[in-house]
């Protein structure tokens, strides 16, 4: 091989080696949060079996570059949320889940003080442009029918003045079955989860694929 042919294949390989680079300086891993109370912390559950640990590994499986952080905190309520938003979601993130007001039901906070954090909670987000993914809860039954009338309408009202999507139960598919469920009756077990992530995977991968296209 002379001189001449031996540098233009040095060219192209070089070339070749500076468009891979250029392409994994743009491939970016997309930041998610996760801010909710127990149903996203993983109350009781081994490390590894709570919601965002496993959503992130079925997003990945699909091929989605994602990282999903746990910003669930047991116990936590809309108000309790609504005082660490800003602290719980960094700067660089991309999207946020936002799964709070199930604690709000069970001590039976007033719904409309409720819908106010949460509408506070998706106003800070929205100033910092951050993405939301707004996830509801039903209130119990034992709250009683008048309590559940004004509760369980906030999560629909709330993603329509925002424009976000709504997923509209957490424990959809986990609720009614006590095989999915720790001995609490309330959270869900191992199994369970993985119902939630099941059920959830197609809204999420809808929500990250508008975070990549307005990346791009």
């Amino acid at each position: 091989m002379n001189f001449k042919v031996a540098a233009f294949h040095f060219a192209v390989i070089a070339f070749g080696l500076f468009l891979g680079a250029a392409g994994a300086a743009n491939a970016r891993t997309i930041q998610l949060v996760g801010l909710g109370d127990s149903l996203m912390a993983g109350y009781q559950l081994p490390p590894g079996n709570g919601f965002p640990a496993k959503l992130e590994a079925a997003l990945k499986a699909k091929g989605l570059d994602v990282a999903i952080t746990d910003a669930g905190v047991s116990g936590d309520t809309t108000s309790g949320g609504l005082s660490r938003v800003d602290w719980s979601v960094p700067d660089g993130t991309d999207g946020v889940i936002v799964e709070l007001g199930a604690n709000d039901a069970l001590r039976g906070i007033p719904p409309e003080d409720t819908e106010r954090n949460l509408d506070a909670i998706l106003g800070r987000l929205k100033d910092r442009k951050i993405p939301v993914l707004l996830v509801g809860i039903m209130a119990p039954p034992n709250m009683g029918p008048d309590y559940a009338a004004k509760f369980n309408p906030i999560y629909k009202r709330l993603a329509d003045k925002y424009q976000v999507p709504l997923y509209p139960f957490f424990l959809d598919g986990v609720v009614l079955h006590p095989d999915l469920q720790l001995e609490d009756g309330m959270h869900p077990n191992p199994k369970g989860v993985d119902v939630m992530v099941e059920h959830f995977q197609p809204v999420a991968e809808q929500f990250v694929g508008t975070i990549a296209a307005a990346a791009k």
